[in-house]
């Protein structure tokens, strides 16, 4: 049975801005070769897919083939937790087999009781609460374009109050940038997440996409219905509307400022194809980072 190392990767305000600003270094490493070799050679990961995947889960399992270790899907429909096995017995049987676990899920409550439970490390693959790992790699983009110090950014959320939402606001309340967030009235993020930022940062809400892009370095929103949300797709068009970020909106933001879109995107919805296929977007860039981003923190956990 694998030991219990540093913390989990569930939630930004968890870790202090020394430790993420490590991961942001540590992926630079990774990314430039100079961290290469097999660290992880004979480690195994479990990935929980209770949601589909595109960049989680190609991230995740040729990251561990990279490092030298090797990733294992379970699904549902493959696995006793389709058959309502318990999160604590799932958690205390894979952390007799595996050195980490990767979960991708609804409930946030079934991380932190998959953490409470495990022996080993648990990283938050996404929530319908939060999203760590991209809004890492989204850090780790603006930092590529404008340089080390991510204080001196000023980045604009504009759409859902959303888990992305949220892990920007955690990670502002810890690295200390400039957010600036516009959602439709009645879809704004977190209270309590809202607040505990703004006591930590140089967070606001604003009241238009306008003003949220106001001078901004970093753009970025997500699709206005998430996953799970589905059946909400007439009354969210018609509530975001006017939150698309198009080139007007993009004008407003600082000359080097660029676009982020945490993927998949709808062309027309929450983001213009004149935007996110123009020359400020840096979505590949960024869904690339998500590979770096999560060899840095396998390496941290259970290197």
């Amino acid at each position: 049975m694998a030991s219990r190392g540093t913390k989990d990767f569930i939630d930004l305000a968890a870790h202090d801005g020394g430790h993420l600003r490590h991961l942001l270094a540590l992926t630079g490493r990774l990314k430039s070769g100079e961290l290469g070799g097999r660290p992880l050679e004979g480690r195994c990961l479990a990935m929980i897919f209770r949601k589909s995947s595109t960049r989680t889960r190609v991230s995740t399992e040729v990251g561990m083939a990279q490092l030298g270790g090797h990733a294992l899907m379970i699904s549902d429909r493959d696995s006793q937790m389709g058959r309502g096995e318990s999160v604590r017995d799932t958690a205390r049987v894979l952390s007799r087999y595996v050195d980490a676990i990767l979960i991708r899920t609804f409930g946030h409550d079934e991380v932190v009781e998959l953490a409470r439970e495990a022996s080993v490390p648990v990283i938050n693959g996404l929530t319908d609460l939060l999203h760590p790992c991209q809004v890492m790699a989204d850090l780790f983009t603006a930092v590529e374009e404008f340089g080390d110090d991510v204080r001196g950014l000023r980045v604009a959320w504009i759409g859902d109050g959303n888990n992305m939402a949220h892990s920007w606001l955690n990670a502002a309340s810890r690295l200390g940038f400039t957010l600036r967030l516009a959602c439709p009235p009645g879809y704004g993020p977190d209270a309590e997440i809202l607040a505990r930022a703004r006591s930590a940062g140089d967070v606001e809400m604003v009241d238009s996409p306008a003003d949220a892009a106001a001078g901004a370095r970093v753009v970025t929103t997500d699709v206005w219905a998430s996953m799970g949300q589905e059946d909400e797709q007439a009354a969210r068009e018609k509530a975001f509307a006017g939150y698309c970020v198009d080139e007007a909106v993009m004008e407003r933001a600082h000359p080097a400022g660029i676009f982020l879109h945490c993927l998949p995107a709808h062309r027309g919805e929450e983001v213009t194809a004149a935007v996110i296929d123009g020359g400020r977007s840096r979505v590949y860039r960024e869904a690339e980072n998500r590979l770096h981003v999560i060899k840095a923190i396998l390496l941290d956990l259970i290197g």
